[in-house]
């Protein structure tokens, strides 16, 4: 029993997707409210959005070849993703690097506040980013089905050969 998907990239991308747009909404909360670990709590969920982009784009890289030679119309929204994929894990790195000053700065509060407002205008490019990347890559699953066909062409083999295995075991019983 293999644990791990095939193709990988789908499964990964939606962490930084929930990551990232939570992180921006805490990194907002933080500007207002800088009690308790709310701005190291905002900086950990945009780092660990940060990390799942870069996951997410390197599972993307190498899962790519899967949906190239594709019609122009797919190519040039396959291009797009990626550039959106790469512009997002740019701005959520940014976003994580401020918000980690945010949370550094928490013994000087005016400091912190002006950094704390850098990190949730960050944090909301990196979600505005998040949106269009996903929303190509959608476009690439349910309008065009890239890579469709390659998922159900292997769990389709998967389950002809489970139901081969179990008809011999049948036959070995009769």
């Amino acid at each position: 029993m293999n644990l791990i998907p095939n193709p990988l990239h789908p499964a990964v991308v939606h962490f930084p997707i929930v990551l990232i747009v939570l992180g921006a909404a805490l990194s907002g909360v933080a500007v207002f409210w800088r009690k308790g670990y709310i701005p190291a709590f905002a900086a950990a969920l945009l780092t660990l959005g940060a990390l799942g982009a870069w996951a997410a784009t390197q599972t993307g890289e190498s899962d790519g070849g899967l949906v190239e030679n594709t019609a122009a119309p797919v190519e040039s929204l396959l291009e797009a993703h990626e550039n959106w994929a790469k512009r997002t894990l740019t701005a959520a790195t940014i976003a994580a690097v401020v918000a980690i000053g945010a949370a550094a700065l928490f013994r000087f509060p005016r400091a912190a506040r002006v950094v704390a407002v850098a990190a949730a205008l960050a944090a909301g490019v990196a979600s505005w980013t998040v949106y269009e990347t996903g929303h190509r890559g959608g476009a690439l699953v349910y309008r065009h089905g890239a890579g469709v066909n390659i998922v159900s062409t292997a769990a389709g083999n998967e389950a002809t050969a489970v139901q081969s295995q179990r008809k011999e075991q049948k036959d070995d019983r009769d």
